[in-house]
């Protein structure tokens, strides 16, 4: 058997494709808080339990009898209405990126030019209110969903046995994340958002539509989470909680990375799940808290985070 640093071979890579894993949903979410945070200034605490309501909704596209059933015993439709992943995939996320939307222009645009302390309460009173429905609906237990049979059983690396569903949510979200960077970073459009952050009435001047703008861009982060909870849906269970589970170190990550970043989202997300995953292997007990111990060290020696830029 394979040992590196006295640790087996497959133990050592098991714990890093989990850590890869863990990873992967650390960079969609805080890359979805970054745009909001970079482009509108809001601290959205709402974020995982939009992350939440992207499971829930391809879990509810997939099994709609047994949700009408709970909610309304001897409510039922036609089985072919009922929405496989794949579709699931680019429908959840317009959904949910729909109500974020509504939200925007209803709720969170009235908080543009306050202090940062009124979006955080606003938008946590909100995630409250989201996951307090969603578990009087539907309780508090996992409801599962089934992998997609194109992803079922294991791809041999060389060097390990990894599922194919595990692989395919390292992947599409690498994939994600790269091409929500380039689209801000790289496009014509991107460069608008940019020039509406800083002098919107100039940008407003030159004939672009900018509070549009603002709300799609809001809409755009929320998609972002509804994306990752469907990626999440077949991997952990499909409850209330899974949102609340996650965002505390989705907020570490992005001030690792540095407030409103990018970059320090994607590379700081999947950095830090490979951290948590080899603290697993050498120091278990450190699992749970090595990211706010690297949080801490980080906020001593760079204020800013790491890739963001001084105030």
């Amino acid at each position: 058997m394979i040992s590196i640093f006295g640790v087996p071979g497959p133990l050592l890579f098991g714990q890093l494709s989990l850590g890869l894993i863990n990873g992967a949903f650390y960079a969609l979410l805080s890359l979805g808080l970054a745009v909001i945070f970079g482009m509108l200034n809001i601290i959205n605490f709402a974020h995982g339990a939009l992350f939440m309501l992207g499971a829930f909704a391809a879990w509810m596209m997939l099994t709609p009898n047994t949700w009408l059933g709970m909610i309304s015993p001897g409510l039922s439709v036609p089985d072919w209405l009922a929405i496989g992943y794949w579709p699931a995939l680019i429908v959840a996320p317009l959904l949910v990126g729909a109500f974020g939307l509504l939200l925007e222009r209803t709720v969170i645009r009235r908080l543009y030019k306050l202090d940062h302390l009124y979006g955080l309460l606003l938008t946590f009173g909100m995630a409250l209110i989201i996951e307090g429905l969603a578990r009087n609906a539907f309780g508090s237990s996992g409801m599962p969903y089934r992998i997609p049979q194109a992803l079922s059983g294991p791809v041999d690396l060389g060097f390990m046995f990894m599922p194919k569903y595990r692989l395919w949510v390292v992947v599409a979200a690498a994939g994600m994340c790269l091409l929500t960077w380039f689209v801000i970073e790289r496009t014509q459009l991107g460069a608008r958002l940019r020039a509406a952050t800083e002098n919107p009435d100039l940008v407003q001047a030159f004939g672009v539509n900018v509070p549009r703008m603002i709300s799609l861009t809001y809409a755009g982060g929320v998609a972002l989470a509804a994306f990752a909870g469907v990626l999440a849906a077949p991997i952990y269970s499909v409850n209330p909680n899974m949102g609340s589970n996650f965002i505390i170190t989705v907020f570490a990550v992005v001030v690792i990375g540095g407030m409103g970043s990018i970059l320090g989202s994607i590379v700081t997300g999947f950095g830090l799940g490979i951290v948590e995953g080899l603290t697993k292997v050498f120091y278990p007990q450190a699992s749970a808290t090595v990211i706010f111990v690297v949080m801490v060290i980080v906020l001593l020696a760079r204020p800013a985070g790491l890739f963001g830029k001084a105030a």
